[in-house]
């Protein structure tokens, strides 16, 4: 069910690296994306790809991972993502909307929750040294990247009151929680 698919698309940090994520498999996400509404249809994302040695170490070193978790600067060796797509805009086409990539993003990660996979939307990027690393020509502009693979931890959701925090944190067993306001807080 699509309620089940969503509760399990969750931001995942950590992978069983080794767990090799296809090609194939890549470019059925990025068409899932492709087929997505954009603003007055203007069409203007591209996609990169990655899922293979030394690139995705070249992608990995221009991330960073957890703001919240200030002793983690990231997944160790055997837990980074087996994969990527970059989500990155022609700037010979003005996007019809900002929230595009968004759109497009949350698509891919949701057809990859439902073959079993998990993701995380990453926007703190160092772009000049992914530009370099993955030879982009300067008329790309990098706008999101999308870590995959099979995820290796546990994420769990929280519900909190309207005030409480919202920065989510592991506990002693490494589950990652994220707290969420409840229906009734969100609705004006």
């Amino acid at each position: 069910m699509f309620s089940d698919i969503v509760k399990a698309n969750r931001s995942y940090r950590r992978f069983f690296e080794q767990e090799a994520v296809t090609r194939e498999t890549l470019l059925t996400l990025v068409d899932y994306a492709r087929l997505v509404p954009a603003g007055a249809n203007k069409q203007a994302l591209k996609y990169y790809i990655a899922c293979e040695q030394p690139l995705n170490g070249q992608i990995f070193a221009t991330l960073g991972w957890a703001a919240y978790l200030k002793d983690w600067s990231g997944p160790v060796a055997g837990e980074r993502p087996a994969a990527y797509i970059i989500i990155v805009q022609d700037k010979g086409y003005k996007m019809g909307n900002s929230f595009d990539a968004g759109i497009a993003a949350q698509t891919i990660l949701l057809g990859a929750t439902e073959i079993g996979l998990g993701g995380c939307m990453l926007g703190n990027i160092k772009h000049a040294q992914l530009q370099a690393a993955l030879n982009l020509a300067d008329n790309f502009e990098i706008l999101l990247v999308i870590a995959l693979g099979k995820p290796k931890e546990k994420v769990v959701i929280e519900e909190i009151e309207a005030n409480g925090d919202i920065k989510y944190w592991r506990d002693e067993n490494q589950v990652h929680h994220v707290p969420k306001r409840k229906l009734k807080d969100i609705l004006i």
